[in-house]
């Protein structure tokens, strides 16, 4: 039976909400900076949007090299708990990038393709 431990859970739910937060408060408080030179606010939250998609993901498994480390030793020494582990995390990151962008898309009512 496969051991899980306890921090798996807590830090999957934390990539979630680490990756969410980067890009939604990325976009609407970098607009404001738009906003203060004369642009329009609400096209610079989707160019935002756009551009910080990946450092969410990277801000959420850590922003270093263990995940990669983690991704490499499940691969080559056949350490599938870790392999799946860094998977779900990145999953995780995935999904509250694309929770933040439907939030804005939603907010912003254009497309943030």
């Amino acid at each position: 039976m496969i051991k899980v431990e306890e921090r798996f859970i807590p830090t999957l739910i934390q990539c979630y909400f680490i990756a969410f937060g980067v890009l939604a408060g990325g976009s609407f408080i970098g607009s404001i900076g738009a906003f203060l030179i004369g642009e329009p606010p609400l096209t610079m939250v989707t160019r935002l949007a756009k551009s910080l998609r990946i450092w969410a993901i990277v801000a959420a498994i850590g922003g270093s090299f263990d995940a990669f480390e983690n991704l490499q030793k499940g691969l080559l020494e056949g350490s599938t708990i870790d392999l799946v582990r860094q998977v779900s995390y990145i999953v995780s990151a995935m999904v509250g990038v694309q929770t933040a962008i439907v939030l804005i898309e939603w907010f912003v009512q254009e497309d943030v393709t």
